[in-house]
């Protein structure tokens, strides 16, 4: 646990008892703040009370007597569709509002610190799509090339929940928009921007407002160094904010299919290839073609921004490539599941928007493609120019009718369940095909999150190879 500095003695209050606001009362606590605590559903506040937590209705205007701040949970708006009422209330009250984001990032440091030969460092990874699998990769090289090294955030563990840092360790965070919009210290050493495409729009008022959310990472505490995908406008727009000049190496550019020209410092991919560049020359070259845990363009770009941010933090490009290597990937995002007869089935349960399934949709010939959920905004008519490969298409769920009509002439059949799509679809495949599920849409219509649906189409898979 991180104990949280300066709020010794103060009434803090926390709002979401998640795990994250668990956590977050618990590291309040431990720096010495009176912690009261309030969330809308009943049962989650008789659990936290029967914890020992203090239960305090936010709601009612006398409880706000002496609180100095409230910490909330990423999950609850602040901002837009409309504020939580809590939060409104705070607003209104004139008490600041943050997140364990940014407690985390005004706690991290200690005295401790300055016993250490080597100054631990942060980076933090943030993006629409591949954030996830990129501080994966970050951490797990970190790992194998034995730097001392944490993970968390939006992944794995709570930041609040990591141990205190030891010398030399390399913490690794992913942040979503939801963390970094309202967190009020952004000061990581290393940033990373994967890409950008719209998603949580509700939420942020808009596009440009959910890129606002990205770009407080970089602009709010103003990293050492910035390693950023330039395959968008929003990237380049970002990269040139950053940099002083042409030259500048504190911007490190990055690009899944381009060759970046300059005299600064990229790394791209390109025809299954990483290349590093400095000053106009090239550094390094790394063939991804065979690193099994990392297939398709989305996951080289992945493996760019993950190579560039070791880098940053003094790592060899030989101890990185070696690396590669052993990663096996993460689950739900182009996870290979099996092999049966020749067809792989690989799980892309994560690719929930219509930019991620495309990426999925990209990196393999001759797909059985399983499709559907609860679409968002849109469906998936930005999908047609990318269905080239898909032999056919098995929809399941709320969207299956609508996305038939989308897709027009490639061959499809409306499974509605899983278990019907896995079925129908291994039955159908022959050698050399890949039934990928890249649903395209949310799970929320038959599952409770992406994980669940992805875990589903595993056992189902995992039956198929017990026959």
């Amino acid at each position: 646990m991180i104990p949280v500095q300066g709020v010794e003695d103060q009434t803090i209050a926390v709002l979401g008892l998640g795990r994250s606001g668990k956590a977050t009362a618990a590291a309040l606590a431990a720096g010495g703040a009176h912690v009261i605590a309030w969330d809308d559903g009943n049962d989650t506040r008789a659990s936290a009370e029967a914890e020992g937590m203090r239960i305090v209705d936010l709601t009612r205007d006398g409880a706000w007597e002496g609180v100095t701040a409230l910490i909330t949970s990423p999950g609850i708006p602040h901002l837009y569709p409309r504020p939580h009422p809590v939060i409104a209330r705070a607003y209104a009250l004139g008490v600041p509002v943050d997140n364990d984001i940014g407690l985390f990032f005004r706690s991290y440091a200690t005295a401790d610190w300055e016993g250490f030969d080597r100054m631990p460092r942060v980076i933090a990874v943030t993006g629409s799509n591949g954030k996830s699998t990129t501080t994966a990769l970050i951490h797990h090289i970190l790992r194998e090339c034995g730097r001392p090294t944490q993970m968390g955030g939006n992944i794995g563990t709570g930041v609040l929940s990591l141990e205190p840092a030891h010398d030399g360790e390399v913490v690794v965070l992913e942040l979503s928009s939801y963390q970094t919009d309202l967190a009020r210290a952004l000061t990581p050493d290393v940033a990373v921007f994967t890409n950008l495409s719209p998603d949580h729009l509700d939420r942020h008022g808009g596009l440009g407002g959910y890129f606002a959310a990205k770009r407080r990472l970089f602009a709010e505490g103003g990293p050492d160094r910035a390693v950023i995908g330039v395959d968008e406008a929003e990237g380049l727009y970002l990269a040139g904010q950053m940099s002083m000049a042409p030259a500048d190496d504190r911007v490190i550019r990055v690009s899944a299919g381009q060759k970046l020209d300059g005299p600064g410092w990229s790394v791209f991919a390109r025809k299954g290839f990483l290349a590093e560049y400095r000053k106009g020359r090239q550094a390094a070259s790394i063939d991804l073609r065979g690193v099994k845990g990392l297939p398709g363009a989305h996951n080289h770009q992945n493996a760019c921004a993950a190579y560039a941010a070791c880098r940053a933090v003094g790592l060899a490009p030989r101890e990185i490539e070696a690396a590669f290597h052993s990663f096996a990937g993460l689950p739900h995002r182009s996870q290979l599941v099996a092999e049966i007869g020749g067809v792989r089935f690989v799980n892309d349960s994560k690719a929930t928007n219509v930019d991620a399934a495309a990426k999925a949709l990209q990196a393999f010939p001759r797909i059985r493609w399983i499709a559907g959920g609860l679409a968002k905004e849109g469906g998936i008519a930005g999908l047609l120019p990318h269905l080239g490969q898909v032999s056919k298409a098995y929809l399941i769920g709320h969207s299956a009718r609508d996305f038939a009509l989308e897709i027009g002439q490639i061959p499809h059949e409306i499974s509605e369940t899983m278990e019907q799509a896995v079925t129908r679809a291994a039955a159908e495949a022959e050698a050399g095909d890949t039934v990928l599920l890249a649903p395209a849409a949310a799970s929320f219509d038959q599952y409770p999150n992406f994980e669940k649906r992805g875990e589903h189409f595993t056992a189902l898979v995992e039956a198929l190879q017990g026959r």
